[in-house]
């Protein structure tokens, strides 16, 4: 079980080929876009660059991580001789299923089919397969290489094989794998997601503004960011996207996602990725300014 191929080389698939990768796994890392994949596989040597200033690894293991890894632009020739397919495209329901569908016809029969959505139904994921005990999820965290936490999620007919194999797989790229059982959000984001929105409300309620809802968090709560800034980070349309799934998913009004966060998705602000958020990113990637219609 060397092969991994993986679907989208976006922030999380570019991650996940880096650590596969790094732990000498064979990697094909497949996008539609040559664009994409020219800039996942740039992000992936800058971020191989940073171990190597800090003396994490050598110029040697970088060479060997970026060697260990092919890109292509063809799901069906990515995914030949793959033991296990990590699909990381974006987090969209209909995506998903039609990717899926694709890959239980054109791989091996004995092939895992993994998603690292973070909130969809793996259950319903594997309805548009025949092997809907080899489908499981595998929730990495962002960074990859330097979240330790993966969510690994039981579908209703994922077999136990699978789940041990796949726990297994993700304590020997040094992550810790929590198991999760299938319902919206899992754990990650039915606790996350709430909260931030909850932010979001608190700033269109006009309780308190964008820095001092995050310095609360911060220095009341000891996170490491605020929740605000957080929000941008994973990007707004995500956690508008998730909290769509939370609120479909469970009919309760306590995930319905924040007016507020709904517009700026409509209006393109979708944090760092378009440069602006509740911060402004024109300048830097850093949460240092304030977005002009909080300010």
């Amino acid at each position: 079980m060397k092969n991994i191929a993986i679907i989208g080389a976006g922030t999380m698939g570019n991650g996940i080929a880096h650590i596969f990768s790094q732990f000498g796994y064979t990697v094909h890392l497949i996008d539609i876009s040559q664009n994409a994949l020219d800039k996942g596989m740039a992000t992936i040597a800058k971020n191989l660059d940073r171990m190597v200033l800090k003396e994490k690894i050598s110029e040697e293991d970088k060479k060997n991580t970026l060697d260990n890894i092919s890109t292509y632009t063809s799901i069906e020739k990515g995914v030949q001789n793959a033991n296990l397919v990590i699909e990381a495209a974006t987090e969209n329901v209909a995506l998903k299923l039609k990717i899926f569908k694709n890959l239980d016809e054109i791989c091996h029969k004995d092939t895992i089919l993994a998603t690292n959505t973070s909130s969809i139904s793996i259950t319903q994921i594997a309805t548009v397969t025949n092997r809907s005990e080899k489908v499981i999820g595998m929730h990495f965290m962002n960074p990859v290489p330097i979240m330790n936490l993966v969510e690994i999620i039981r579908g209703y007919n994922t077999s136990d094989e699978v789940m041990s194999f796949t726990v297994d797989l993700a304590k020997k790229i040094g992550k810790t794998p929590v198991e999760v059982n299938d319902y919206p959000g899992f754990v990650a984001n039915r606790i996350l997601m709430p909260m931030i929105n909850e932010s979001i409300e608190t700033l269109y309620n006009g309780v308190a503004g964008v820095p001092e809802i995050d310095t609360v968090m911060k220095l009341g709560m000891a996170h490491p960011m605020g929740p605000l800034q957080l929000a941008d980070f994973i990007g707004l349309d995500v956690c508008l996207s998730i909290l769509n799934v939370l609120y479909d998913g469970f009919k309760n009004s306590k995930y319905a996602p924040c007016p507020l966060l709904v517009n700026m998705v409509n209006a393109g602000k979708l944090g760092v990725k378009s440069g602006e958020g509740f911060y402004d990113y024109s300048e830097n990637r850093k949460a240092e300014k304030v977005a002009k219609m909080f300010s």
